[in-house]
């Protein structure tokens, strides 16, 4: 059976790091797709659980010094972030340790600081002692990733710092040791336990900063979890209790007061109310609700107070589709990133390679004593060549720009959606529910001289009874208005994208357009003036035969939602061309589309032909967006390069979209693709630092500039740029917050 399954990962630091853990999990049988986010230090694992278990998945993380966090080890929300909190302060720790200590070993040896010294510093044994706790204890860490990482012959960002650290730390062993051997070769007797110490102390630091700031790039989804009620109101046997929300059950009569959030999904069943969406919407004006109307779990009760029945619990409510939708969203990786953690790959060898290759050339050519300046060049080389900056550069920011999207109403599927989405050159608009408001309105009936209004709105409503459409929906509440008993219909039969035709009070009654009219040979000859007239109005008209005779014409409008016109010319400033889809007839599309400033329309198009439609507009080199309700529109929102669906009401339409719009606000379609514009240019921009970073100082590092400027870099220099390189990257992705859409 095939499963797909997120785990948190411990002990990963760079890009590295997430190649590793991919390729090991890539190489166990079962496993079709392996995909590992930094950022969020978690791997999203496809298996066939027939064939492979997940003690092979842990086995494999385990194997190149890496830990899966399994469900019995995971705790609540408050446990976890306990555990981050334990985890910060032992880096803290760490941190603190390392410096004070570095920072004595350097006083007691750098040149200059050296003469103001108490002389126990100074003495070689000291600095052992004090070096020692550092190279083993807090970077301790260091070697728990390099040891498995070498036995697979593989390596990270982790075995950088400990060969460089470990070469520096041996060799000033050494010189403590060995004193007359070092005299012997014609070397200064001078250990570098202050460059060990500092650069494990200036990386810590660097690690305890990008842990926190990273802590900041998640905050979405600890604010949508934070949203959560704790407990409910649950009515039984005329008594009200408070439970908590895990005891929740469906079919659960819950009452709700004035100022408190509501438990779970559900239906009012009495009362009304006027309840803040703005948690799942974005809109900050409160929605009225009454009597058969939902409401969701997690937003807030204003004024009323009422009774609910339940309809989803847990993990079906919609803020926990939100939440679920959201993480996954920040756990997928964009293609764009898929190139950095190649590069990365590749990177750590070269670094290695090239460290000694500075160490055999400035070995041979170095200054006297070469040695020293072979060691330190070549420890410097491997310090700075961190690949953090390149594995965070794009999974922050695809973190920040999706939690910002949910935050504004907008939900985001994956993190590759949201990457295409600032290419889009077309967007083709559904008409009915998307443009408009769904709810259509009778406008006109119009009677032959052989049957009444009432009549033919009687034989209309009851033959549309058994549709689902929402022009038969209008169609029957205007029989309702007008207290009309229906008649029964047999041999009821829908025809897609034309109408309906059955047996009605022993008539053969056909309801539909023009093409079913066409279809059954009815003539219209006599009424097609009206028709034009209505349709030119922007009026759907609908022909009503019976026994093959003309009998009647029925129009009904749907009004425009009121951010329609506004989201449209939204994305026109944009350059992007806009397109509008409809079944209704060229004239009626046409009178809509003038109403809002669309120039193209695609007319009398059946729902089956919507998603070759779409496919056509891609074939002349378009990026193609599609904007339906997400239900009947599905195969056009799965061929679109990006699918965008209209929530509606708590049927998410999570599924059938790539981004799902749960405020229903039509301007926001233009706020995805300035979202993913805005993230776009961070990412390209951590990336420019990122790689920019590294092709400029690995050369210094190796040296380049001494034999011009007699310019070497330190290898504490080398560990502070690195660690300003990670850090500076997520606080970059970090401003995207405060990002306008």
């Amino acid at each position: 059976m095939k499963t797909k399954k997120t785990y948190p990962i411990k002990g990963m630091h760079c890009a590295s790091c997430v190649t590793l853990i991919e390729k090991s999990l890539s190489r166990v049988p079962g496993i079709s797709n392996a995909v590992v986010n930094l950022a969020t230090e978690k791997a999203t694992v496809t298996y066939d659980s027939d064939t492979c278990s997940e003690e092979q998945i842990a086995s494999a993380v385990s194997n190149v010094g890496y830990k899966v966090v399994m469900d019995e080890e995971l705790g609540s929300q408050d446990d976890e972030k306990m555990e981050k909190e334990k985890e910060l302060k032992k880096l803290r720790l760490k941190v603190s340790v390392s410096l004070f200590l570095g920072g004595l070993i350097l006083w007691g040896s750098f040149p200059g600081l050296i003469n103001t010294a108490p002389e126990l510093l100074k003495s070689f044994w000291v600095q052992l002692l004090l070096a020692t706790p550092v190279q083993f204890w807090a970077g301790a860490e260091f070697y728990k990733a390099t040891i498995p990482a070498l036995k697979h012959r593989t390596a990270n960002m982790d075995t950088l710092v400990a060969l460089g650290t470990t070469v520096a730390y041996l060799y000033s062993a050494f010189v403590t040791f060995f004193p007359d051997i070092v005299m012997g070769l014609g070397l200064n007797i001078m250990p570098y336990f202050d460059v060990a110490t500092i650069v494990i102390g200036l990386i810590l630091l660097g690690r305890y900063f990008e842990a926190r700031a990273k802590g900041q790039t998640s905050e979405a989804i600890k604010k949508l979890i934070g949203l959560q009620a704790k407990t409910a109101r649950v009515i039984r046997n005329g008594k009200e209790i408070d439970l908590p929300i895990e005891q929740v059950i469906i079919g659960n009569v819950i009452r709700v007061r004035p100022g408190e959030k509501i438990p779970v999904d559900g239906l009012i069943i009495e009362g009304e109310s006027s309840i803040d969406e703005s948690m799942i919407t974005g809109e900050s004006m409160p929605v009225d609700k009454l009597k058969g109307d939902t409401v969701v779990g997690a937003t807030l009760n204003k004024t009323g107070t009422f009774t609910y029945k339940a309809t989803k619990i847990g993990q079906d409510t919609m803020l926990a589709q939100i939440i679920k939708l959201v993480q996954e969203a920040q756990g997928s990786k964009a293609p764009i990133q898929r190139i950095a953690d190649m590069i990365s790959s590749y990177f750590v060898p070269i670094v290695i390679m090239l460290a000694l290759v500075t160490f055999a050339v400035w070995y041979v050519v170095g200054p006297s004593p070469a040695i020293l300046f072979a060691m330190l060049n070549m420890v410097a080389v491997l310090i700075i060549a961190c690949p953090c900056a390149m594995g965070l550069a794009t999974p922050t920011a695809i973190m920040v720009g999706t939690g910002l999207g949910a935050e504004k109403g907008i939900l985001i599927k994956d993190a590759e959606s949201l990457e295409i989405a600032h290419k889009i050159t077309t967007i083709i608009f559904d008409k009915t529910g998307t443009l408009t408001k769904g709810k259509p309105e009778v406008t006109d009936i119009i009677a032959t001289s052989k049957i009444t209004k009432d009549e033919l709105l009687k034989l209309a409503a009851s033959i549309e009874k058994g549709s689902e459409h929402s022009l038969a929906e209008a169609i029957v509440k205007q029989a309702e208005k007008k207290h009309l008993i229906l008649h029964k219909v047999i041999k009821f039969k829908a025809i897609a994208g034309h109408g309906v035709q059955g047996k009605v009070a022993k008539k053969a009654v056909v309801f539909g357009n023009r093409r079913l009219m066409e279809k059954d040979n009815i003539t219209l000859i006599s009424y097609l003036k009206q028709i034009e007239k209505l349709e030119n109005e922007g009026k759907t008209v609908m022909m009503l035969a019976v026994n093959g005779i003309l009998a009647g014409l029925i129009a009904v409008a749907d009004t425009l939602k009121d951010s329609a016109k506004a989201g449209v010319e939204a994305l026109q400033s944009k350059g992007i061309e806009v397109i509008m889809i409809t079944g209704d007839n060229q004239r009626t599309g046409k009178a809509i589309a003038e109403k809002l400033g669309i120039k193209k329309v695609l007319a009398e198009v059946l729902p089956d032909q919507k998603e070759a439609e779409v496919r056509k507009i891609q074939k002349e080199g378009k990026i193609v967006a599609m904007v339906g309700d997400g239900i009947n529109d599905s195969p056009a929102l799965a061929a679109a390069d990006v699918g965008i669906a209209m929530g509606t009401g708590t049927d998410v339409a999570i599924e059938a979209a790539d981004i799902t719009l749960i405020n229903k606000d039509l301007r926001s379609v233009s706020a995805a693709i300035e979202l993913s514009r805005k993230t776009m240019r961070t990412i390209r921009m951590n990336l420019f630092w990122a790689f920019g970073y590294n092709i400029l100082l690995i050369p210094v590092a190796m040296g380049v500039l001494y034999p011009f400027f007699h310019i070497l870099l330190s290898p504490i220099f080398a560990s502070a740029a690195m660690a300003t390189s990670s850090i500076s990257v997520v606080t970059n992705s970090l401003l995207l917050k405060k990002a306008k859409i």
